[in-house]
């Protein structure tokens, strides 16, 4: 079980920002801007790689909601990420995506 399966089944405490039946948004425990959000689909998909095409729809709502949010936090500019294996820092294996905002952002990554 992955630390965000334990978080959704209420095991673990988590800055929740917004859920609904397909996805949790929750606040990052490490940010990397002043907002940092992980919009965590309640699914379990290892990573980017093992998305399937039943899941295209699941994908697309990660997206909607991102920008949902961030609407709702006053925000319009902010970058979305999605890490794909330990090899792109991806360090838990249950797909996830990295919401940003709050500073100005250079490119490309590092």
């Amino acid at each position: 079980m992955t630390i965000f399966e334990k978080i959704m089944a209420g095991q673990i405490p988590a800055r929740i920002e917004f859920e609904d039946e397909h996805v949790i948004v929750i606040h990052d425990i490490s940010p990397q801007a002043p907002v940092h959000l992980l919009v965590i689909p309640r699914k379990v998909i290892p990573t980017v790689n093992d998305i399937g095409g039943s899941d295209q729809e699941l994908i697309g709502h990660l997206f909607s909601t991102a920008s949902r949010v961030m609407r709702g936090l006053g925000h319009t500019d902010y970058r979305c990420v999605f890490n794909c294996g330990a090899g792109a820092q991806q360090t838990v294996f249950h797909l996830h995506l990295h919401v940003l905002a709050g500073r100005s952002f250079s490119w490309p990554p590092g």
